[in-house]
């Protein structure tokens, strides 16, 4: 693999890391859902000169205004909302090792709902990585897994991986125009332009149930500009070249640097010292992703 490949591949999981430090460091200042309003809001505006011609009429995305509304909803209305959620209650290392587990629920959402197969060794990697993902619940302790009780945050990221599962099988079978899909700005301003919707709908329904308020000052701006430019936008067009360039079997391992960097950026920023059950559920989880993604990588 080229020098310049690797380093477009692991530029996202860096910002990604950094991405659950800022919502942490943030909880307390703004609401989890205002958070991930805010974020893409601003990402739309940052889109909008490099792509705002998908709005003419004959651009060929309002005949398909139904698959972007459900992508816009699963990948940046949900997805991004349950995770800032999580961060509330758990720690940014616990939420991305949680997150880890995504190639389980991939492969559970494919042959549940899109008939794909499931080999015998996607099922033993599958059950490494679900024991790393317990090993995180139960913080370390086995003999707590009959008597686990999962943290809200916990929960909330769960529901964060199936709903990014749901949002990339979808991906896999949305036929859009080939001037949007084919062109990184357009095909993700298609997708922010309705997850806005869907997200100020959600910050809207949490300001009426909730007392919470934003509390302005320039560390929550700074936070906002990183979280719209960083983790959405930059590292999107990172993602997408590298995974051009070295394809997806062996970009997937890549995410896995996310849980690494952010045990790292938790103890320079937060002070919050990963544990060595940390270390070992990140092991499980590579291993069985590994396991399961042997043969594609071979065949590669």
């Amino acid at each position: 693999m080229k020098t310049r490949t690797a380093i477009l591949l692991t530029i996202p999981p860096m910002l990604w890391a950094g991405n659950a430090i800022v919502g942490r460091m943030v909880a307390q200042d703004v609401p989890p859902l205002m958070l991930n309003f805010l974020r893409w809001a601003i990402a739309l505006v940052f889109l909008l000169p490099m792509a705002g011609q998908i709005f003419r009429r004959d651009s060929g995305l309002w005949p398909n205004w139904r698959r972007f509304t459900v992508l816009g909803l699963l990948g940046i209305g949900l997805y991004n909302a349950f995770q800032y959620l999580a961060l509330q209650s758990s720690t940014p290392i616990n939420v991305t090792l949680v997150a880890s587990g995504m190639p389980v629920w991939m492969a559970l959402t494919g042959w549940l709902f899109f008939g794909a197969g499931v080999s015998r060794r996607q099922i033993a990697g599958a059950l490494l990585s679900i024991a790393g993902v317990l090993l995180v619940l139960a913080r370390g302790e086995w003999e707590h897994l009959m008597e686990l009780r999962l943290v809200s945050g916990d929960i909330f990221m769960i529901l964060a991986t199936i709903a990014w599962s749901l949002y990339s099988w979808l991906l896999t079978r949305t036929n859009g125009p080939a001037h949007i899909r084919g062109h990184w700005a357009r095909f993700l301003l298609a997708q922010v332009a309705f997850g806005v919707v869907w997200s100020g709908l959600f910050a809207a329904g949490e300001a009426a149930i909730s007392a919470a308020a934003i509390h302005w000052s320039w560390t929550l701006i700074a936070a906002l500009a990183y979280v719209a430019i960083g983790p959405a936008i930059i590292a999107f067009r990172c993602w997408g070249a590298g995974v051009q360039q070295a394809g997806p079997a062996v970009a997937s391992f890549f995410v896995n640097l996310t849980p690494l960097f952010t045990a790292l950026l938790s103890l320079l920023i937060l002070g919050e010292a990963p544990k060595l059950y940390h270390a070992l559920a990140f092991l499980l989880i590579v291993g069985g992703i590994v396991i399961s993604s042997g043969r594609a990588t071979a065949r590669r």
